[in-house]
């Protein structure tokens, strides 16, 4: 697997830092080993039993290590207004919204169907992304329902009628 080295470098002393401020007396992996364990699950999306086997460590560990990378890099992701400013600067930028497979959620009570994308016959969460002129990323959006257009405008459903007028 191949992985950008400066991204491992980030993460890797944006951990050591926050392990420093919170004092913490030592962990089952140092900060490298659990940037790699992020960037690993983030770039092959394995389980996380999987991760677990191959850094031999626990499940429950590789979950609170992931959860601690994720509220790190989002911290230091920029906002939309950030991001704005940036694209202005910009001959143009890219918009574009991609789905994020999922597994299906409350089946029974019918919440997942704001999941289901039926252009990929899928369940999923959508987000938007803007990239500059050469695809480096430059903002990325919340996740949204997989039905959701990528204009904002609220999905058409089968049983969605428009009233009639005379």
């Amino acid at each position: 697997m191949t992985v950008s080295s400066r991204a491992l470098g980030v993460l890797s002393d944006a951990l050591r830092a926050q392990r420093s401020r919170r004092g913490t007396r030592w962990r089952k992996l140092p900060t490298g080993r659990q940037a790699l364990l992020v960037v690993a699950y983030l770039r092959k999306g394995e389980t996380y039993a999987d991760q677990a086997c191959g850094f031999e460590i626990g499940t429950s560990t590789v979950n609170r290590y992931i959860r601690e990378a994720l509220e790190l890099l989002a911290a230091m992701a920029p906002t939309l207004e950030q991001a704005i400013e940036v694209a202005s600067w910009k001959a143009f930028v890219i918009l574009d919204g991609t789905l994020l497979r999922i597994d299906r959620v409350g089946m029974a009570s019918g919440y997942d169907r704001a999941f289901y994308f039926r252009k990929h016959k899928a369940h999923g969460q959508n987000v938007q992304v803007i990239a500059d002129p050469i695809g480096r990323l430059v903002w990325i959006s919340l996740p949204l329902p997989g039905a959701r257009h990528d204009m904002g405008r609220r999905p058409r459903t089968r049983h969605h009628r428009r009233p009639h007028r005379p």
